[in-house]
């Protein structure tokens, strides 16, 4: 499998030297195979018993970040809201 690491830059918005690049292949490479040998979960169930460690917990209120701090890092912000590109077709 070929990883097009410039593909993957541009969509993620990184900017990755050219010298970089066979290092990220690596990487990336590695984790492809590492997922690769993964066991299949086709026939996972969850079971209700408490001690059984993959109980999933409850869900709690907790704190929030405000919504002016998510905003500083957007690439472009309108009416408080993130901008992102549209990727449905009408």
């Amino acid at each position: 499998m070929n990883i097009d690491i410039k593909k993957v830059a541009k969509l993620s918005r990184l900017k990755i030297s050219e010298q970089d690049i066979p290092k990220f292949e690596r990487d990336m490479q590695s984790i492809v195979d590492m997922v690769d040998k993964l066991p299949d979960v086709s026939d996972l169930t969850l079971s209700l018993d408490r001690n059984d460690p993959m109980v999933l917990r409850e869900d709690v209120i907790g704190a929030s970040v405000k919504r002016t701090d998510m905003l500083k890092n957007a690439p472009q912000v309108e009416a408080g809201c993130f901008v992102v590109p549209k990727v449905v077709e009408e």
